[in-house]
């Protein structure tokens, strides 16, 4: 069972997630506002965090950046939990480093689901058979510190970039279409529009600068890690 972190000032709202979430096997903290929830993550770093994002003094999308930004912290899985819901605050939240939206009011079955998907795909990354440190002509990718470096130089990217790179790479030479990248990256099949898949494959070329140009476009279909750096 993992650590969960829930980050939400209304106080009903936080002891039924916090509930479920222990009735569920989980250990479970919680924090009511964002500098709170900090201070708690600089602490003991959770597996998870269930994140509002409307919170009093630091907004939850400021705390979702410093906890990104961090190395130490940077692998915690964030549930964005908010009653924004248009497309652009998913995206936003996902550019972020943010792992999973679900918007109020919502399902506390559906929420805990969705825990469950991002816990899974975390054991999955930590029980790969694929090699834990990757040589690819200017790439270096090592799957255990969750760290990329470009010609030597660290690439800062987030949990939601690292896991799209390392998807794309295992499945050199095969395209992806943006549905199966949604499905897989995202654990999502229609919450999202596919220009989101865009988004995210046009930063995360940026970030890796000269190796950017190893993730390919199909037009019409989607993406494809080249087979050979040359």
């Amino acid at each position: 069972m993992a650590y969960i972190l829930v980050v939400e000032d209304e106080a009903d709202l936080q002891q039924i997630v916090a509930y479920n979430l222990r009735q569920a096997g989980h250990e479970v903290a919680t924090a009511g506002n964002g500098e709170a929830a900090l201070t708690l993550v600089r602490q003991r770093a959770p597996d998870l965090m269930v994140l509002d994002l409307m919170l009093p003094g630091i907004s939850g999308t400021d705390v979702c950046r410093s906890v990104k930004n961090d190395p130490a912290t940077r692998h915690v899985a964030v549930l964005m939990l908010t009653a924004k819901g248009s497309e652009i605050d998913r995206v936003v939240g996902f550019e972020l480093g943010a792992d999973d939206y679900v918007v109020k009011p919502f399902s506390v079955r559906e929420l805990a689901l969705r825990i469950a998907a991002i816990l899974r795909r975390q054991q999955a990354g930590t029980t790969t058979d694929s090699a834990a440190r990757i040589d690819f002509g200017k790439l270096r990718i090592d799957r255990d510190a969750h760290r990329v470096w470009v010609e030597g130089e660290e690439a800062p990217l987030t949990a939601l970039e690292f896991r799209l790179l390392c998807l794309l790479f295992d499945r050199r030479d095969r395209v992806q279409s943006r549905a199966a990248l949604l499905d897989d990256v995202w654990g999502v099949s229609s919450d999202l529009e596919t220009r989101t898949v865009d988004t995210h494959v046009k930063r995360l070329r940026e970030k890796l600068g000269a190796a950017g140009a190893y993730i390919e476009t199909v037009r019409g279909v989607g993406y494809r890690f080249c087979a050979t750096p040359e």
